[in-house]
């Protein structure tokens, strides 16, 4: 079941990217939303939604990562939906680790007034997830070819996005059949690396170890797989160096990423670590390379360092 819309809304999932495009279908097209990160809360923020616009606009609020609010944006909220502004959504975002529930704190604030809704999209349903969002961007894809993009990719929804984007630019026109995703992305293992390195860095042990397991089983090179780890602690560690307060724009022109959702992913990841871990991270990655030059097997090294990195207990 999708959000309905409402005054207030707080949104919870295992993903950023679902998160934020479901907050902005419910807020709608026709509104341009102020859009924050928790942890960059002012103060004053619920007042604008109030304050009525010189020109007539619409108001809105998109907060997201709110696990990071400070206290005093907890407190604000609390005031403000004591009595919200009917007109004006609000929309909370809450990205939470696997299983894991809506923070009962915002939910108390959020239910007496508004709606507290999971979005997640089952592995079952991703493929059906794909072919709805090809037909909204106007790209007409088979239900093999929406299949076929999930075993390609993964179960990453940003990748999946990007990818109908790079399939309606490659075959304009064109009904995307399985041959067509094949020949687009050919050559896969750098996706599934990516894929492994969401999981690891966003402390998802069981389903790193399953993205691992995937590509030993068809035989990708463990130093490639070591050297995509390698990249994306790179990129984590840079990200982390910035502070908080830095526009996810900025974060993804100083870390050379592409995109500014990517900006955001990683800067929720590197959250997960201080820079002491990371560092200590990197340590385990030259160990790694060492041993697997020195004739260690792939399926002992790599195991143990995927573990180090997502396991809750590791850097100890």
């Amino acid at each position: 079941m999708s959000p309905r819309k409402a005054p207030v809304s707080l949104l919870w999932g295992e993903d950023a990217f679902l998160l934020r495009d479901a907050a902005l279908r419910l807020i709608g097209p026709e509104v341009q939303p102020r859009e924050i990160e928790g942890s960059e809360w002012q103060g004053g923020e619920t007042a604008d939604l109030a304050t009525p616009s010189l020109f007539g606009e619409a108001r809105a609020l998109l907060v997201t990562d709110c696990r990071s609010l400070p206290e005093a944006a907890m407190n604000e909220l609390a005031a403000y939906l004591a009595s919200p502004v009917p007109d004006a959504p609000l929309v909370l975002c809450v990205t939470v680790s696997e299983r894991g529930k809506g923070p009962a704190a915002l939910v108390k604030l959020v239910q007496p007034v508004g709606q507290v809704h999971e979005v997640k999209v089952a592995r079952k349903d991703l493929a059906g997830w794909v072919l709805a969002r090809a037909k909204v961007k106007g790209t007409e894809l088979a239900p093999d070819g929406a299949a076929a993009l999930v075993d390609a990719l993964g179960e990453d929804p940003a990748s999946l996005d990007q990818a109908i984007d790079q399939l309606a630019s490659a075959f304009p026109g064109e009904r995307v059949t399985r041959d067509l995703v094949a020949k687009q992305f050919r050559g896969l293992g750098e996706q599934h690396i990516w894929d492994l390195c969401d999981k690891a860095f966003g402390k998802d042990l069981a389903g790193s170890m399953r993205s691992l397991r995937t590509l030993l089983e068809a035989g990708d090179d463990p130093l490639m797989i070591l050297g995509g780890i390698a990249s994306r602690l790179r990129d984590l560690m840079r990200v982390k160096a910035l502070p908080e307060r830095v526009p996810l724009a900025d974060v993804a022109k100083s870390a050379g990423l592409r995109f500014d959702w990517q900006a955001r992913r990683y800067r929720e990841q590197a959250r997960r670590f201080t820079m002491d871990e990371l560092v200590d991270i990197h340590s385990r990655i030259v160990e790694a390379d060492r041993a697997l030059k020195s004739g260690a097997t792939d399926d002992v090294v790599l195991p143990l360092l995927v573990t180090a990195i997502a396991g809750e207990r590791a850097l100890v």
